[in-house]
């Protein structure tokens, strides 16, 4: 393991006195900007809903306070963006330091200053910051006919105090970094968003808000514990288990099932596939368990697996796994030399998997569905049950079709990832932790008033139609929209298409049945 910072978490209550602006770490690896934790005395919760509301909502060009610093106007081709950071605690419940969330303002061009309604994007994860526009297109020049569009990187992504394997290093013991990552869920992206809102919204005015996928997860949570802060919700792809106790189990039960379909339409869209991927597998076994990847991680048969998680569940998945696996061999150019995978087929490997650059997803993935209970690795133990159609080695020895996996997490993950092997000690604490607090509030979902619509995919790989159907039978009022027009990525392919479905049938266009 990496030699690590030393005292992290829970000497941090004791150094009140260090003055405000002083980093709690050497910043020599990242740029302030990229990373700072300032200090402070905190006040309570109720305090800082106080300090926010009497906060000026009419912010200029150039606007700063002690929690908020806005910047100036900035041009895209047909949109004008603004960026905003806030200085919000990591723990809204204790006096603890602060962390930065950044969140990028954008509006259609002309329309700076128009009273126009907020709406608030909320990314799909967990662990992935908000989508960087280039232009204006799809849903992104959809919201912004009528809103003004707030994309929020979620705490611990992108520029909010971003939790990267270089940046974590800093942190000595796993114990430290566990109590730490406990404050990166939904209860507190939902408590950063409020904050941000009432900085932001004249009035302190509720917003709507849009969930893709994770996102989803965190709007039912925003519906559970913050609703006044909202106008309407619109989910995507994103209504997650909601019973008490970890329900990861009961996702990856559904989500095997899931998954035998969506390689069975593979392999029937590409039966020639069938071979080579057994061949890769072979190849793989034969040659010690596997191959060194460029970033000194290794590529197993188990691991190769894994490029069902991108490319099983969005709408062009299919196509970009079939092309990829085009290229896995490099071609014999020297007679009698041994046929060996090209280093375009590792490296494309490792941008798929993208572990080093998000380790987030892969450390706090489980724990999305916990409450008040361990996940104990769910994934792994589901998929055990499962081993018979899931074995690779197995597979590609008797000539059955290699299946590859969806959206889990496994532990050996934190010995075949090279970015992930530091933190293969708080996966584990973080596997067995029981004292997750709640992220949802059924009473409070079955007593909702604001208007939810949401897009349910019938053939999600991700977020099972069954569970979502279970969800949303607790949440009073809510509007579905179940479709197999699209895939999970129907918010990124159908672009306005979705939006204005959603919004149709909360604005009367589509009334109800």
């Amino acid at each position: 393991m990496r030699s690590l910072h030393s005292s992290f978490i829970k000497p941090l209550l004791s150094l009140h006195k260090i003055p405000f602006s002083t980093p709690i770490f050497s910043l020599s690896t990242l740029p302030a900007q990229y990373l700072y934790l300032r200090f402070s005395t905190t006040p309570s919760l109720p305090k800082l809903k106080a300090m926010a509301d009497n906060k000026s909502a009419a912010i200029d060009g150039n606007s700063t306070t002690q929690e908020h610093v806005a910047g100036g106007w900035y041009s895209i081709p047909d949109l004008r963006l603004r960026d905003h950071r806030f200085s919000v605690p990591l723990d809204y419940n204790s006096s603890s330091p602060k962390i930065t969330v950044f969140a990028r303002e954008v509006v259609a061009v002309g329309k700076e200053e128009q009273s126009l309604p907020y709406l608030l994007y909320l990314q799909g994860g967990p662990g992935f910051e908000c989508p960087r526009p280039t232009e204006a297109g799809g849903w992104i020049s959809r919201v912004c006919e009528e809103y003004r569009l707030v994309l929020m990187d979620q705490r611990g992504t992108g520029l909010s105090t971003p939790l990267t394997p270089s940046s974590m290093s800093q942190v000595k013991s796993a114990e430290d970094l566990v109590n730490y990552l406990k404050h990166f869920r939904a209860d507190n992206i939902v408590h950063d968003a409020e904050f941000i809102r009432k900085c932001l919204v004249p009035d302190a005015g509720p917003w709507t808000i849009l969930g893709q996928s994770f996102g989803g997860f965190c709007a039912v949570t925003y519906l559970s514990f913050a609703p006044k802060g909202l106008k309407q919700a619109l989910i995507t792809g994103g209504l997650p288990p909601i019973g008490e106790g970890c329900t990861a189990d009961s996702v990856y039960n559904a989500g095997f099932e899931q998954l035998v379909y969506q390689n069975e339409k593979y392999y029937k869209r590409f039966p020639q596939d069938i071979e080579i991927v057994r061949d890769v597998v072979n190849y793989l076994a034969e040659s010690g368990g596997g191959v060194p990847l460029p970033s000194g991680g290794i590529l197993t048969p188990r691991g190769l697996q894994l490029l069902g998680l991108s490319g099983l569940g969005s709408s062009t998945g299919f196509e970009r796994l079939h092309f990829l696996f085009e290229r896995v061999w490099d071609p014999v150019i020297v007679q009698g030399a041994k046929r060996r995978i090209s280093d375009y087929f590792l490296n494309a490997y490792e941008r798929w998997i993208a572990f080093d650059a998000n380790p987030l997803y892969a450390l706090m993935h489980e724990t999305i569905y916990c409450q008040g209970a361990s996940s104990l690795w769910s994934a792994q133990r589901i998929r055990a049950k499962n081993d018979d159609k899931f074995d690779a080695i197995e597979a590609a020895k008797v000539g059955r079709p290699v299946l590859f996996t969806g959206e889990m997490i496994f532990p050996w993950l934190f010995d075949e990832v090279h970015a992930l092997r530091p933190f293969k000690d708080a996966a584990q604490l973080l596997a067995e932790k029981k004292d997750w607090p709640s992220l949802y509030d059924v009473a409070a979902l079955k007593d909702n008033k604001v208007p939810v619509a949401a897009a349910v995919y019938y053939e999600d790989m991700y977020v099972n139609l069954k569970l979502s159907l279970e969800t949303a039978s607790q949440i009073s009022g809510i509007r579905l929209w179940i479709t197999n027009e699209y895939m999970h990525s129907g918010l990124r392919d159908g672009g306005s298409k979705v939006l204005d479905h959603l919004l149709a049938m909360l604005n009367g266009k589509k009334p109800l049945f």
